[in-house]
């Protein structure tokens, strides 16, 4: 199992190079950085879009994907290094390769008469055709398409028309083939090109889906035509509001006959359009920036409850006879988008999938690196933001909280290879580039302020900001120069190099110097592993032994540089890894950036976790903070060395009271990644009742305590109002003033701030909305609200004034009106009208608010409390278990809250919060050190397990079990079983047997256990356990302590030979009460894995155990017809004999610890590049963390792992070693 976690993922945008770079399919999209494809699916409980899986064969850039019409799981991409790959998504492997395309594939498509065949071309052709399975595979050439006079942007195929297919070329022209006629080629060149040697590239060609000849054609500079095919000739020239306009992409919209969509290439404006007219039809600015590409989905989503019918699609028919005329104002007086989804790909690498219906985005990552990713840094004065230095340009900073991006740099720089930020807060950022030297990026004003040209167009590959003297910047080059100069520009030093210079880095020590000789000439070690030139190497900040290197093999390695061990590899990213660094408040959460152009976050922690443990055992400082000297001993245990660690040591000194609740949050945090520790904590000091004044400025920004939210809630509000807008703008997409006092006047609404939302509206000028709401205020806010719109529009002279007027019965203001203007028939009219009582003011009627108020309160409660649940498994299930744990402190629900933690496996953290949280959580907090108890009954920990049960109040059965389970000589077992409060190996021998005579079994299998004849528990136990079986009333809560405690026989005893039989017997009892402990504790992927082991264990020796396999599997097939949506409905024999089965497993202590739902720890839902094990459960691919079992081949996930060890200690391969994957 690898010790170094993956926490957070910063995934690459969209490559803006190529054209063919997002494919839609069902409900999965897919769009290509540089190197590597993302597909993303849609989580239909959550109808969200998730990241599932990034595919990273390629080493050069992806120049086209295609999905397959016939089958969603079949995926092709191609790449510059003449590969091209289909993949099977469900598999997430490769099905085929083609290491030589004679070329670099420009486009791909499937083939129309080959179920598995791929057509590519590139440059002038030709069309290649590759067939890759059947019984004819290879590679052959199209009849007709090739030796063509201009390159070939795109092609596409006729996708009911078999066999036609259109070329589109650089020199605007189009090519077209059909089976039965003569190919044309370089034909319909838009007019203005005819006769001249200029070129405009075909940036977009689609396919009339209802038409076999018509098709839409976009050139880079003469906009977008409707062609017939056939005829060689331009139906529709399609004109843009403003001639500075251009178009990269656009896509039919199959739910509308004749309705097209497209994109601007200069601004984010998407506009829709009609065949049947050659203007748009309407217009949406999306984004700041253009479009790159774009693709509607075919079929509507399944979250969509889609109503209208689809045109029939005849092929005798074309878009233009079937077009649905443009709406008119007696139609529809507000244009409206017909249902469906366009992935939108930006020129900023932004990737959003739009849902034209309903006018919002249902997913959207606003912008990522499309390049490789050269350097990454936390800033100093705020660690949770993390900057990034990219081959595409720019700098962007993310918030490692919520793994977004908050700011970009203007870019254009060419390559940015190092970045450096300023001191303390000043907010710049200084970057080194390829070819425009070094530059200072103001970040809040958005520019770049300074620039520094020393190294001429030299490459600079290293830039470092000096820590110390804020006007100090050094830079190091390819001309062999490395300078230091102040930020106004003068040179202070420079010193000259033999070769070019990769690295600079001031010194970070305050008042020290070390000097280390190297006149001996001795290597003192050499780190071997990598497979690849090294391009990062870091130590860690705390643990002086600890370095961390990058290298060009792809991989992440730890070394303890004491004696060169390798103590973990980290395979996950997908190409070159070459940045790291250190947060520097967290010092064992470190960030990665790579040739993939992923950013990706990692927790240490796992490599040093006893030291956590220490602080929570109270052990002496002794144990924990140390120096250098003392940590650098071959085989010492880690001792933390650095800043942090001494800077929160000086503060608890500092303490006279409350000294352990710091003690735990502060080191609690400094060993745990961002993403919601300090939200936990603060939650935690809420519930304990700390004043609110003393609440960090962080805290409304996260998960809040309920008694909190309003409060918070308008204030954010009222800041949203009154905010003004920079001179020079905010970060990414800064929301404008309007934008703002939108937000603002959602939370208001939200809030039940009615009137304070309806006057926001009334400044947005939005009255409609304002009016219709007013009534929940009062009849009289309303009407007076009415009045103040009919003034408004009267003063402009406006008719729309006259409904206002009649609604509130204002006849004289409206009569005046009226006659104002010299109408007096319509003011007579309107006279007349009040006179007979047809226009009259409404009646306002008091509100009586003490009805039902109790009621209410209870019933809103209850919602209140159902929501915070939805939301925490919403976090959980998107691997936040954390904030998912923040969720249910909201509300007070501490039980709750700690069962997400250990469900999370953040056992660490779930015992600090449970310590501090005192009596509510006794019983988690319990659970926690168990379990951690458990992780480290290994041949260094025994002590500190020990220390871990201590904490417990009733101990003595748990230290038991440790102690049964303690290997050794029979002098240490005695001296650890003192050490615990237990008799002697001799002095249990006699209370075993005295006990048996009293006739106390569990007592004497204890004993038994902690003698010198643990075999005897055995013997005893099982006997006891299989008479308890017979019984038609036994229930898991009987048998279940009993077989838990012989669990913890020695493994040295327990895999004796003479103990075969005992051993296949215990094996298969763990096994099936695991199995209903899994159906009781809802933990579904392991249900079928524990029923076929304790199956398999009975096949594999003859037993005697009151099970039969039959029983089993008919238990099995109960559960999944009982339980599961997607098997064949029960019977009512299967829902009789479930029912039996439900009271087996019902708890005897009902108010007992929650812990219902799988495990799901942080990261499983990061897909990795990594993801080559298959589980030996279910023989699919394991995405997120793996874990090897004993054999060191067989695996499972780390989840899976987790479930099966709360259930069932022993291992799933039958070896009697227990499963330790805590």
């Amino acid at each position: 199992m690898a010790k170094v976690k993956q926490v957070g993922l910063l995934a690459a945008g969209c490559q803006p190079w190529n054209k063919d770079v997002c494919a839609a399919s069902g409900d999965r999209f897919a769009y290509c950085a540089t190197l590597a494809i993302y597909i993303y699916q849609l989580d239909l409980q959550y109808n969200e879009f998730k990241l599932r899986s990034i595919m990273s064969e390629h080493k050069k850039t992806i120049t086209a994907i295609s999905w397959c019409p016939d089958n969603p799981d079949l995926f092709a991409s191609a790449s510059a290094d003449n590969l091209l790959i289909v993949w099977n998504l469900a598999e997430q492997k490769t099905v085929a390769r083609l290491d030589n395309t004679k070329g670099v594939p420009a486009s791909v498509s499937w083939c129309w008469n080959f179920a598995d065949g791929v057509a590519f071309v590139s440059q002038r052709g030709p069309l290649y055709i590759w067939v890759y399975g059947g019984t004819d595979p290879g590679v052959t050439v199209h009849k007709e398409a090739h030796s063509f006079l201009s390159d070939i942007c795109l092609f596409r195929w006729h996708p009911t028309k078999k066999g036609k297919l259109v070329f589109g070329h650089t020199d605007g022209s189009l090519s077209v083939f059909q089976p039965g006629s003569k190919g044309q080629k370089h034909v319909l060149r838009p007019e203005s090109l005819e006769g001249t040697d200029e070129e405009d590239p075909v940036s977009a060609l689609e396919w009339d889906p209802l038409s076999t000849d018509y098709l839409l054609v976009s050139n880079l500079h003469n906009g977008i035509r409707l062609v017939d095919s056939e005829a060689l000739a331009c139906i529709t020239s399609f004109c843009f509001p403003s001639a500075a306009a251009s178009v990269q992409c656009l896509a039919w919209v199959p739910s509308a006959p004749g309705m097209f969509i497209t994109g601007d290439s200069q601004v984010g404006v998407l506009r829709v359009w009609n065949v049947s007219r050659s203007t748009p039809l309407d217009s949406f600015k999306l984004k700041k920036t253009g479009f790159h590409a774009m693709h509607v989905l075919n079929s509507p989503l399944a979250k969509k409850a889609q109503s209208s019918c689809s045109p029939s699609k005849s092929h005798h028919t074309s878009s233009t006879s079937e077009a649905i005329p443009p709406p008119t104002l007696s139609q529809n007086r507000s244009f409206s988008l017909p249902p469906g989804h366009a992935v939108c790909c930006f020129m900023d690498g932004g990737v959003g999938l739009y849902d034209m219906g309903a006018k919002k985005w249902d997913f959207l990552r606003d912008l990522g690196h499309v390049e490789t990713i050269f350097d990454c840094k936390f800033k100093p004065d705020d660690h949770n933001l993390l900057a990034t230095a990219s081959f595409d340009g720019t700098i962007k900073i993310w918030d490692t909280d919520t793994l977004t991006a908050v700011y970009t740099s203007p870019g254009n720089e060419g390559v940015v290879y190092s970045l450096s930020w300023a001191p303390g807060d000043l907010n710049c950022i200084a970057g080194a580039t390829s070819r425009n030297g070094a530059f200072i990026w103001d970040v809040k004003k958005g520019k770049i302020i300074t620039r520094f040209n020393e190294h001429g167009k030299n490459g600079i590959f290293c830039i470092s900001w000096s820590h110390k003297d804020s006007k100090r910047i050094a830079t190091c080059s390819g001309d062999g120069f490395c300078i230091i100069r102040t930020i106004d520009g003068k040179i202070l030093h420079k010193y000259k190099h033999p070769a070019a210079v990769f690295g600079c880095d001031w010194s970070q020590n305050n008042n020290t110097v070390r000097i280390w000789d190297y006149t001996q000439d001795v290597c003192i070690n050499v780190l071997s592993g990598h497979a690849a030139p090294v391009r990062g190497l870091m130590w860690n900040t705390e643990i002086p032994y600890l370095l961390i290197s990058g290298s060009w093999d792809y991989t992440i390695r730890v070394w303890d540089t004491r004696d060169g061990t390798c103590l973990d590899a980290v395979y996950d990213h997908g190409a070159d890894v070459y940045g790291l660094t250190c947060h520097q408040s967290r010092p064992f959460t470190m960030a990665s950036c790579s040739r993939d152009s992923t950013v990706r976050l990692w927790s240490l922690t796992p490599l040093i976790s006893p030291l956590l443990l220490n602080i929570l055992t109270n052990q002496p400082w002794e144990k924990i903070i140390g120096n250098t000297d003392t940590a650098m001993v071959p085989g010492s245990p880690p001792m933390l060395c650095g800043k942090v660690s001494r800077d929160i040591k000086q503060e608890l000194d500092k303490l006279s009271s409350d000294i352990r609740v710091k003690k735990l949050r502060w080191f609690s945090e400094c060993f745990s990644p961002p993403g919601g520790s300090s939200n936990l904590w603060d939650l935690v000091s809420v519930i304990n009742g700390q004043d609110d004044s003393l609440l960090p400025a962080s805290y409304s920004k996260g998960v809040m305590h309920m008694k909190h939210l309003l409060k918070f809630k308008t204030s954010e509000a009222q800041e949203l109002t009154i905010v003004k807008m920079s001179k020079f703008g905010g970060g990414i997409g800064a929301p404008s003033k309007e934008e703002r006092l939108i937000e603002a006047a959602d939370i208001h609404l939200r809030l039940g701030q009615t009137q304070r939302y309806c006057e926001l509206m009334v400044e947005l000028g939005q009255w409609e909305k304002a009016l219709s709401v007013a009534p929940g205020v009062s009849m009289k806010y309303w009407k007076k609200l009415m009045q103040r719109r009919a003034d408004q529009l009267m003063a402009e002279d406006n008719d729309d004034a006259i409904p206002y007027c009649i609604a509130t019965g204002d006849i004289k203001k409206l009569v005046t009106f009226f006659t104002g203007r010299g109408q007096l028939l319509e003011a007579l009219i309107i006279a007349q009208g009040a006179c007979e009582g047809n226009i009259r003011a409404p009646q306002s009627s008091p509100v009586n608010h003490m009805t039902n108020d109790v009621d209410n309160r209870l019933q809103y409660q209850s919602l209140l409390y159902k929501v915070c649940k939805e939301l925490a498994e919403w976090y959980f299930q998107d691997g936040c278990s954390v904030l998912a744990a923040c969720c249910h402190l909201a509300v007070d629900n501490i039980k709750l809250a700690m069962s997400s933690l250990i469900r999370g496996n953040e056992l660490e953290l779930a015992a600090c919060v449970g310590i501090v949280l005192g009596e509510a959580a006794n019983q988690s907090t319990a659970y926690c050190l168990e379990l951690l108890a458990r992780k480290y009954m290994t041949t260094t920990t025994w002590e500190l397990s020990a220390d871990l049960l201590r904490m417990i109040p009733d101990n003595h059965i748990l230290l038991s079990k440790l102690c049964a389970f303690y290997p050794g000589s029979v002098a240490e077992i005695n001296h650890f079983h003192e050490s615990c409060g237990l008799p002697s190996l001799e002095e249990c021998k006699a209370l075993a047997e005295a006990a048996m005579c009293e006739g106390d079994l569990f007592s004497a299998v204890k004993f038994h256990l902690l003698s010198s004849d643990p075999e005897n528990a055995l013997r005893i136990g099982l006997d006891h356990v299989k008479e308890q079986l017979t019984r038609p009333d036994w229930t898991v809560d009987i048998v279940q302590p009993i077989l838990d405690l012989m669990s913890y026989i020695r493994t040295d005893c327990l895999i004796k030979a003479k103990l075969t039989g005992a051993r296949s017997e215990l094996l298969i009892l763990c096994g099936y009460i695991g199995g209903l402990l899994a159906i009781r504790r809802q933990y579904l992927s392991i249900v079928p894995a524990l029923y076929e082991y304790t199956s398999q264990l009975m096949k594999r020796r003859e037993v005697c155990v009151p099970l039969k396999i039959e029983q089993l599997s008919m238990e099995l097939d109960t559960w999944r017809a009982c339980t599961q949506s997607n098997s064949n409905p029960s019977s009512e024999c299967q829902r009789e004999e479930f029912s039996y089965l439900e009271r087996r497993i019902q708890p005897t202590q009902p108010d007992g610890l929650v812990l219902c739902g799988a495990d799901y720890v942080t990261g499983s839902n990061l897909p990795s590049h990594s993801d080559v094990q298959l589980s030996c459960f279910t023989g699919h691919r394991i995405q997120g963390p793996v874990f090897l079992l004993e054999d060191d081949k067989s695996a499972i996930s780390l989840n899976d792992a987790l479930m099966w060890a709360e259930v069932n200690p022993f291992s799933p391969l039958g070896t009697g070693l227990r499963i330790n994957p805590f």
